[in-house]
């Protein structure tokens, strides 16, 4: 019977809530100071996972957590995006 391979688990920097990596939205800071989106998870940076849920998102943008776990000043627009990607509307 072959092994199961070990599911990578990230914890939502909102809720706190360890969950399978693929549930979460990553957004990653990188050298240059730029935040952006990471759909593949697999970007350079300095990362932080939000659970996939408009409601974590408002939390999110309210308490500027992101801004203290990426140690920078986190663009509205990110958290638009991040609201119509949860949403399930394309990015236009």
């Amino acid at each position: 019977m072959p092994k199961q391979k070990k599911v990578p688990q990230r914890k939502c920097v909102v809720t706190n809530e360890m969950k399978p990596k693929k549930e979460l939205i990553r957004v990653v800071r990188n050298k240059e100071g730029d935040v952006f989106i990471d759909p593949t998870g697999k970007k350079n940076g300095r990362g932080a996972y939000l659970s996939n849920d408009s409601a974590v998102i408002e939390k999110a943008e309210k308490t500027g957590v992101l801004n203290r776990q990426l140690e920078t000043n986190v663009d509205p627009t990110i958290y638009e995006e991040l609201k119509k990607l949860v949403e399930g509307k394309p990015n236009e």
